[in-house]
């Protein structure tokens, strides 16, 4: 058996141990409770992190770019439970700012609404990895529990396509789904730029650049987005290992998405170090309580209320970066999925009260 194949064997069996296994044998076995900063690690994912480590899987600084990719897209969808039902699933290409880019609409099952609400969605990988396969099974829940459409946009990768690349597809994509609404069944009003991790961080960026927009982002949706790139924060040495993202991996795809580490000043980069955040819509933020980009998340929520931008932050105080792909493995994190879904109908209720 080759050994991805055998990687792959290794972590659906962690997967199904994690999610089927009773609480009180995962407590025996996952050992004393972790506490970092105060937070307690939920045990469910203790024990998740117990198995991946015993399977053997290597640390994502050691593989190779094709490598990598390969483990997340074969990883993912072992974690992210049965496919939630959508109504239409279509995948298209549009034009880029350097050819044409590969998008998914995925459409809610059963709506009467003549145009939708939709969620304008980038997926996670430090830039580097991630794609719409990939994502797929966590879109669809997005898309059959928000009740909107969702557009995932297979932007350009790293280190083929270095900073701004991600960000330029992503400019281009809102700009083409805000012309096309209409003619898509897609409300041009209500179009949230949402995503996790690097693509929270693409999220962000978007939100700020478009803000003078005819019609900009009605909302920005992020989940434990990387908001600064110098990578210095607390929580990057608290949560440095050991939690499935690690500090020696941001760093791994930090040096595959930038040209130079002096790119880290630069907001389309690092949003937490632009100059001005006023003006930008409401902002929904979660953070995850063991994540290296736990801090940078929270400080990002705090910039934008102190521009006066309404912001919700929650932070999930006993989960790990990537929650948002486990639905299947680990309750806590399908509670947290549900939590951000509710947030993010309730605040899409309000918009024009």
């Amino acid at each position: 058996m080759p050994v991805k194949e055998i990687a792959r064997e290794l972590q659906g069996k962690a997967a199904n141990l994690a999610l089927r296994m009773p609480i009180s044998w995962v407590n025996i076995l996952a050992g004393p409770p972790v506490t970092v900063d105060g937070r307690t690690l939920d045990g469910r994912t203790q024990w998740l992190l117990t198995l991946l480590a015993r399977s053997g899987r290597a640390p994502i600084e050691t593989m190779s770019v094709a490598d990598a990719r390969a483990e997340v897209d074969a990883f993912m969808p072992l974690l992210a439970g049965r496919p939630a039902p959508v109504g239409e699933i279509v995948d298209r290409t549009i034009a880029g700012p350097a050819g044409r880019l590969r998008i998914r609409l995925y459409r809610p099952a059963g709506t009467v609404a003549r145009l939708l609400p939709t969620i304008l969605f980038f997926h996670g990988g430090g830039w580097t990895i991630g794609s719409l396969e990939a994502y797929d099974l966590p879109c669809r829940f997005f898309c059959a529990r928000t009740g909107c459409a969702l557009v995932a946009v297979d932007y350009r990768l790293a280190p083929e396509h270095k900073f701004p690349a991600a960000i330029d597809d992503a400019i281009a994509a809102f700009r083409w789904l805000s012309a096309e609404a209409t003619a898509l069944g897609i409300d041009p009003a209500r179009i949230v730029v949402g995503g996790d991790s690097a693509g929270g961080n693409i999220a962000a960026v978007a939100a700020r650049l478009l803000r003078e927009e005819p019609r900009p982002p009605c909302l920005q949706w992020l989940i434990y987005p990387a908001t600064d790139l110098a990578m210095d924060s607390p929580s990057f040495t608290s949560c440095s290992q050991g939690f499935l993202l690690t500090a020696a991996g941001m760093k791994w795809f930090r040096g595959h998405y930038l040209s130079d580490i002096n790119e880290v000043d630069d907001a389309r980069a690092s949003p937490l170090r632009a100059n001005d955040l006023a003006g930008l819509p409401p902002a929904l933020v979660y953070t995850a309580g063991f994540d290296p980009l736990r801090d940078e998340g929270q400080a990002y929520a705090d910039r934008l209320s102190a521009a006066g931008v309404k912001t919700i932050h929650r932070e999930f105080d006993s989960l790990i970066h990537g929650f948002a792909g486990m639905r299947g493995a680990l309750q806590a994190a399908a509670r947290a999925m549900d939590d951000m879904v509710a947030g993010l109908r309730h605040e899409l209720a309000q918009l024009g009260r």
